[in-house]
């Protein structure tokens, strides 16, 4: 999880990248992103404290790179708890997963 408030935060004193970096356990690519991101917006530190991490993923998620697959996506928590039974593989679950997109028409 990307720790956004944080990243803001030290920039704002004028820490290197490097030092970001190194202090929220993200990589490179991602804090340059952040910023570049978040200066393009005019977010800048201090937030207020009703600002979370989720809204400033939100606010900061490049909507754009996401596409709209023609698949239907699976359920996830459905399959992690069908695994957990005695005899399930996944064959089992992406037969039943293609069986119903089928019948669904999707």
């Amino acid at each position: 999880m990307i720790n956004y408030r944080e990243i803001l935060r030290l920039n704002s004193p004028g820490y290197s990248q490097r030092r970001i970096e190194a202090s929220v356990h993200s990589s490179h690519q991602t804090v340059k992103n952040v910023l570049e991101k978040a200066s393009a917006q005019g977010i800048s530190w201090p937030l207020e404290d009703d600002i979370t991490n989720a809204i400033l993923g939100e606010m900061l998620s490049d909507r754009n790179t996401r596409t709209n697959s023609p698949y239907a996506e699976p359920d996830f928590a459905y399959i992690h708890k069908e695994l957990s039974k005695k005899g399930v593989t996944l064959t089992l679950l992406w037969q039943e997963y293609c069986e119903k997109c089928r019948t669904n028409g999707q």
